[in-house]
């Protein structure tokens, strides 16, 4: 395919056609209105499927059928919508179901506005539903990763038999950029564990019900020995004038894009700063912070939220360095200026 110029929610939806994906049900909410208006213009293209459902706790369902049936499948929402969705979500990481979930964040709590915002970080991140889950979380800051990170979060989804979150920002999902869409996944794996309506389907059963405790508590350390080997392989980072930095910048998603300009303004008036982007929310990338640790003075998290990411970077560095704390909230997104000045104060205390 072309180079084309287009929308980060549209690219997400081209990215899951490439990666094998043939089935959507969702339910529209603005900022991420488009995923499903692309879904039901190019599924059927393709011989795939779209469904709006009645409501969102419908279509985490119908999604949780549907890959049960061992095919690749995605929904999408935005903040209040996925707070609906997360039963079904505890549901389906309890039956190891390999589904893809999009989440363009947008102002709260309740139906707050359709702004830009992370605070849907801890519900994604440390699990919104009920139980001892942990979900795959993906966090792109460009149109171009919403097509990558969705490729790359249904082979996650069906290598850890886990569902994969793509966890934007309504600004990432609303920007228009040019997207070079690599080639279409020609080969899926094998899923002999999911229902095909045949003979085979009486040794196969896939639920999240375990009634004796003794299986229950052998299912749930079976997950965490699976979280453990996540982990250990599929921590993803980008860094940004990390070399000789004793200052660093952290932030995901559109912050990840401002704090890049704020690198290159620091850096221009003599502070040694860099950046460091997560790109894998789960699992983070505790262990590198935890190397920086050892060599620079401090870091800095800036967050459009109350503050969730921020504890994370602070269980790693573990009281050694200071960690520092800039916010903005409600869809306001902060200048690179802006964040330059809080810095400065920063380093001159």
């Amino acid at each position: 395919m072309a180079k084309q110029l287009i929308k980060g929610n549209e690219a997400i939806v081209k990215g899951a056609i490439l990666a094998g994906c043939r089935f959507y049900f969702g339910y529209p909410i603005t900022p991420a209105s488009e995923i499903a208006e692309a879904a039901a213009y190019y599924m059927p293209l393709v011989g795939g499927t779209f469904l709006q459902g009645e409501s969102e706790v419908a279509s985490i369902q119908m999604l949780y059928g549907a890959a049960s049936g061992g095919v690749r499948c995605m929904t999408a929402s935005s903040s209040p919508g996925i707070s609906l969705k997360q039963e079904g979500i505890s549901y389906s990481a309890g039956s190891e179901l390999p589904l893809v979930l999009i989440d363009i964040m947008r102002g709260g709590p309740g139906l707050g506005n359709i702004a830009p915002e992370q605070g849907d970080y801890n519900q994604m991140v440390k699990g919104g539903g009920h139980g001892n889950y942990k979900l795959i979380v993906l966090a792109p800051n460009c149109a171009q990763e919403m097509c990558d990170l969705t490729m790359l979060a249904f082979e996650l989804a069906d290598k850890y038999r886990n569902p994969a979150v793509i966890l934007a920002d309504g600004f990432i999902g609303q920007m228009m950029e040019p997207v070079e869409f690599p080639a279409p996944v020609t080969e899926l794996p094998e899923k002999p564990w999911a229902i095909h309506a045949d003979k085979n389907d009486e040794t196969r059963l896939i639920c999240s019900i375990e009634l004796e405790p003794e299986v229950l508590e052998a299912h749930n350390r079976h997950l965490q020995e699976k979280y453990a080997e996540a982990e250990k392989n599929e921590v993803r980072f980008e860094e940004y004038r990390i070399d000789g930095a004793d200052f660093v910048l952290v932030g995901y998603g559109v912050v990840s894009r401002v704090l890049q300009t704020t690198v290159d303004l620091l850096r221009d008036q003599g502070h040694r700063v860099g950046l460091l982007r997560p790109i894998t929310l789960w699992p983070f990338p505790g262990k590198r912070i935890v190397e920086l640790s050892d060599s620079v003075d401090s870091f800095m998290v800036v967050e459009l939220s109350n503050g969730q990411m921020v504890d994370d970077v602070r269980l790693a560095v573990n009281g050694k360095k200071p960690v520092h704390f800039y916010n903005r909230m409600g869809g306001m997104v902060p200048s690179p200026e802006e964040i330059a000045d809080q810095a400065v104060k920063f380093l001159e205390d």
